[in-house]
This record gives C-alpha cells, sequence and structure tokens, in this order.
C-alpha cells in the first residue's frame, strides 16, 4: 500500500510522460516531409490517445484524447474543436469496447487504431472535399486517406509499447489482492 504523497506524485509524472510524449508526437506529426510518401504522412496523435485512452479508462482516456484533437486542430489550422470531439468520442469507445470485447494486445490495438484513422480521415474527406464539390475527391480519399491510414500502422506499436510502459511503472499500488 503506498502513501498518498507517493501516488500523487506517481500520477503527476506519469500525465507529465504522456504529454510529452504528445508533444513529442505533436512534433513529428507536424515537420514538413518526415516520413512521408507522396501526399500522405503517419498520423502520431490518434494512435497516442487511443493508446493512453485503452490503459487509462473511459474518463481520462477521453480528456486526453480531446487535448491532443485540440493540439491537432491547431497544427492543422483548422476549425478547433471538431478533431477534439471525434476524438473524444473515439477515444470513449475505444476504451469501452477494448475492456469489454478485446484483449489488451498492440495487434489489436494496431488494427483498432487503422480502423479509427480511417474513420476520423474519412469524415474529414467527406466534410471538407467529398460535400463541397472538390473535382478529384474520390483521388483525395484514394491517394491521401488510404495511405495515411497505411502509414499509420507502424506508429502504433512504439506508441502502444511507451504508453503501457509508462501506465505500468506509475500503476497505483491501491493493496487490494
Amino acid at each position: 500500500m503506498e502513501s498518498r504523497r507517493k501516488r500523487s506524485r506517481g500520477q503527476i509524472f506519469k500525465w507529465g510522460c504522456y504529454a510529452l510524449l504528445g508533444l513529442l508526437c505533436t512534433v513529428l506529426q507536424s515537420v514538413p516531409g518526415l516520413f512521408q510518401f507522396g501526399a500522405a504522412k503517419p498520423l502520431w496523435l490518434l494512435p497516442l490517445a487511443l493508446a493512453v485512452s485503452v490503459f487509462e479508462g473511459e474518463f481520462a482516456g477521453p480528456v486526453f484524447g480531446a487535448v491532443c484533437g485540440l493540439m491537432w486542430d491547431w497544427l492543422a489550422g483548422r476549425t478547433v474543436g471538431m478533431l477534439a470531439l471525434e476524438l473524444m468520442l473515439l477515444c470513449f469507445a475505444v476504451s469501452v469496447v477494448v475492456q469489454l470485447y478485446f484483449k489488451n494486445s498492440a495487434l489489436n490495438f494496431a488494427v483498432i487504431a487503422t480502423a479509427a484513422a480511417l474513420l476520423v480521415l474519412t469524415l474529414d474527406w467527406l466534410f471538407f472535399y467529398y460535400m463541397p464539390g472538390y473535382a478529384g475527391a474520390a483521388g483525395r480519399w484514394l491517394w491521401f486517406v488510404l495511405p495515411t491510414a497505411v502509414l499509420s500502422i507502424p506508429v502504433c506499436f512504439p506508441l502502444f509499447w511507451a504508453v503501457r510502459r509508462t501506465h505500468e511503472k506509475f500503476k497505483i499500488d491501491n493493496g487490494v489482492v
């Protein structure tokens, strides 16, 4: 059983590590030309938000997801709040689904994160390219949305490992067997 001070300090360090991971992922996602393949680049903030929501539960995970969505909105120069809302809802859903139905493994996480990336990017494409009637919208989906989701798969594994390691390192020992 840990003291209250030690638990509090551990939680501060854990969320500090998550914040540093968030800043690192923001930088990696926003550096021009880094890991770029054609017009597509891997997503870093989405898998991080999903990994934190898998390990931290259905309340703290969506809050962190909303913060990651705000950072993504801010660095993309878009309407602030749309991706924050999407990521908050998605993180809640992923947290609940993983707790109830899936084994918490890296491969399952990569599948879920890829499906989430396809969903978020397809909604973005639908509202900002297809519905306004831009020419070449179908090509944009084929040459940007799909490759971005595929390029995000290798990103899932190190982020899942880092979040799992951070979560286990600062796990609260409440004395229950």
